[in-house]
């Protein structure tokens, strides 16, 4: 069977419910009133404009963790997650696959569904060049028949003009669960992007616990920030952290907002709270899926 160590995020969901011994919700509360969770902004769906050359480099959130990257032609997706997902969501995709025209390359961080659609990644496989990740995911990747390329941890590759650097991160939280999966799990089989265009620096931090090394990076114009109040993440406290080691630096908010999972912490930061504790709160970007945002280069202090 293909891919038998790809992590479903459902999986551990029922793991863990199992592991706690928490009973199914029963019909009478299902009906209950539901708890709040923070929504995405209403979709902004895009076509093959996107994809065409342009004078900048443009992003979009595609919900989820993912992104779209346009710099001057040069087209990357991360993470995408556009289809088939083993959880409800509360958002619509702002793409189908079939409307890709064509991708440069597709990065993927980790091995979890929500990071890497098996799915998505299949469908895209016609009009991608080239999938990016660890060597642990480039396996994968090359098991479904795809053009997957392994890297490790500090290791540089090119995407055209674009070039990108494999990033550490702390995330191998299936070891803390036995039975989740049947292989052990190692840090640098996750990692992140710290990607290089001609119109400024897009850090992609992944999903991570933080790390001494998060708080020293030289200062990116942008980061693609893991909004996720969970203790494989950053947490409440360790986002603040973070976002204020780089008191200049634009917060593109990813990982909250797109999943219907109101008990499950991964999936259910607030961006509200977050605007009342960082420095410059008016840096923090709530884009919605699909709208986009021009990368421009900021004072470096």
């Amino acid at each position: 069977m293909k891919n038998s160590t790809h992590i479903s995020i459902l999986s551990l969901v029922l793991f863990l419910i199992l592991s706690n011994g928490l009973n199914a919700q029963s019909e009478e509360g299902e009906k209950a009133e539901k708890k709040y969770q923070a929504k995405a902004p209403k979709t902004q769906p895009f076509g093959k404009e996107a994809f065409e050359k342009s004078d900048k480099t443009t992003l979009r959130w595609l919900g989820m963790g993912g992104f779209l990257i346009n710099s001057r032609g040069t087209t990357m997706m991360i993470d995408p997650l556009l289809k088939d997902f083993d959880m409800p969501v509360m958002i619509e995709y702002p793409i189908k696959t079939e409307d890709i025209p064509n991708l440069d390359a597709v990065l993927v961080t980790h091995a979890d569904n929500d990071h890497y659609s098996v799915p998505t990644t299949n469908d895209l496989a016609d009009v991608t060049k080239s999938y990016q990740s660890t060597q642990f995911v480039g396996s994968l990747l090359r098991n479904e028949g795809l053009p997957g390329f392994g890297h490790n941890i500090g290791d540089v590759f090119k995407v055209g003009p674009v070039t990108v650097t494999v990033t550490p991160v702390d995330h191998a939280w299936q070891n803390a669960y036995p039975g989740t999966s049947p292989r052990k799990f190692k840090d640098e089989d996750s990692c992140g992007f710290w990607i290089e265009t001609p119109d400024g620096t897009v850090w992609a931090t992944g999903d991570s616990k933080l790390m001494p090394e998060h708080l020293t990076m030289p200062t990116p114009d942008a980061i693609l920030f893991d909004w996720s109040d969970s203790e494989w993440h950053f947490t409440f406290e360790g986002a603040v952290k973070l976002a204020n080691a780089y008191p200049n630096t634009i917060l593109l908010l990813n990982h909250w907002g797109s999943v219907d999972a109101p008990d499950f912490p991964p999936f259910n930061a607030d961006p509200k709270k977050l605007k009342n504790v960082v420095v410059n709160p008016e840096r923090i970007v709530i884009l919605a899926p699909g709208e986009p945002y021009d990368l421009k280069t900021i004072k470096k202090k």
